[in-house]
């Protein structure tokens, strides 16, 4: 499983988050505390909002804790909303395209958990993405493909309602496929203005999600980022956080709407 954290509020060196904490996410690249796997060493992603309305994306396939690269971005790079992630792998290559976070647009996604069976129903999941949408497909990752089905069902109008209706289909689909294993999400989704974590999952096995609010902000992340656990509140499983910059974090339950399980 990966680890992965985001920012918002105001602007602030990465290096903050992703370099100076006792347990910043390179130190959870290396030694995560609360996931499947200790050692998430199989690539790294940055995703920022600056002057742009779309997002910058920096994503390497080195570890995070080796990136000579990484550490120059960070000390350099201040923005009022970015995303940092240290990936492990579920089974899918280590490759740039394979990094989060993914972009698509003005929004920006990165997720921790998979899709239990994905390659029993990889061909239903990909036809979910909408041809306007598939040129963007540049990896094989079960999130990628994900977030692009998601983002075909209406982001701009309903971000929560995109993301429960394609959480539902893909649900169907392991169903009629007799899957078992779980559909695991525990996920960062922005348009720059807005910040939606998200934390669900099929079993009582969902992700571990926090947030902290700082002077500059809140933080959201997989782990908590120092030794002040208890300022650190743990997003309940199946819910999500939300929040618009410069606002206060509201939490609220997740709830599917059943389909019928598709063939």
């Amino acid at each position: 499983m990966c680890r992965w954290t985001v920012h918002a509020g105001e602007p602030v060196f990465l290096e903050q988050l992703v370099l100076e904490p006792c347990h910043s996410l390179i130190a959870q690249s290396l030694h995560a505390r609360e996931a499947k796997a200790e050692t998430n060493g199989d690539g790294f992603g940055l995703g920022w909002y600056g002057e742009r309305p779309e997002p910058g994306l920096y994503r390497e396939i080195l570890p995070a804790w080796s990136d000579a690269n990484l550490r120059s971005l960070c000390r350099q790079l201040r923005a009022r909303l970015f995303f940092a992630h240290v990936r492990a792998s579920t089974g899918t290559a280590t490759a740039r395209a394979n990094c989060h976070p993914f972009a698509s647009g003005r929004w920006l996604f990165m997720h921790n958990g998979q899709i239990g069976g994905y390659e029993r129903i990889r061909r239903k999941v990909e036809a979910m993405i909408p041809d306007a949408l598939y040129p963007q497909r540049h990896g094989t990752t079960d999130s990628e493909a994900l977030f692009l089905a998601i983002a075909g069902r209406g982001l701009d109008d309903d971000p929560v309602g995109a993301v429960l209706g394609g959480l539902a289909e893909i649900e169907a689909l392991m169903a009629g496929a007799g899957i078992e294993e779980p559909l695991r999400f525990t996920a960062a989704l922005s348009d720059g203005e807005r910040v939606y974590g998200f934390r669900y999952s099929s079993d009582d096995r969902a992700p571990t999600l926090y947030f902290r609010d700082f002077p500059s902000g809140t933080v959201l992340a997989s782990e908590p980022l120092d030794i002040e656990r208890a300022c650190w509140h743990a997003v309940p499983p199946n819910s999500l956080v939300s929040l618009r910059l410069g606002g206060v974090p509201e939490i609220a339950p997740l709830a599917l709407a059943p389909l019928s399980s598709v063939a």
